[in-house]
């Protein structure tokens, strides 16, 4: 019987997940704490980076949430050789 593995920290959804919550908590802070009227107005009243930040952390915790459910697997050894052009049936 062949060990299977995840991807973990290298499939491209952790990724995707991390750099969408980098992004948000910086949003979200700078909506919290740096929102000025000048921008307040630009934004029609809305505070544009705080809800984008929100936005971005929520996304980014489906991501996440998604690859602790959904783990992809890879297999420990290739099914197929390129070298001498064998499979294993498939």
């Amino acid at each position: 019987m062949r060990e299977k593995h995840t991807a973990g920290a290298f499939d491209v959804r952790t990724l995707i997940g991390g750099l969408l919550g980098v992004y948000g908590l910086i949003l979200t802070g700078l909506g919290l704490f740096r929102a000025t009227e000048a921008e307040l107005a630009r934004g029609d009243g809305l505070n544009i980076n705080l809800w984008a930040g929100i936005g971005m952390l929520v996304v980014a915790a489906a991501f996440l949430t998604w690859v602790r459910v959904r783990p992809l697997v890879v297999p420990a050894e290739p099914t197929s050789s390129p070298a001498d052009g064998t499979s294993d049936g498939g």
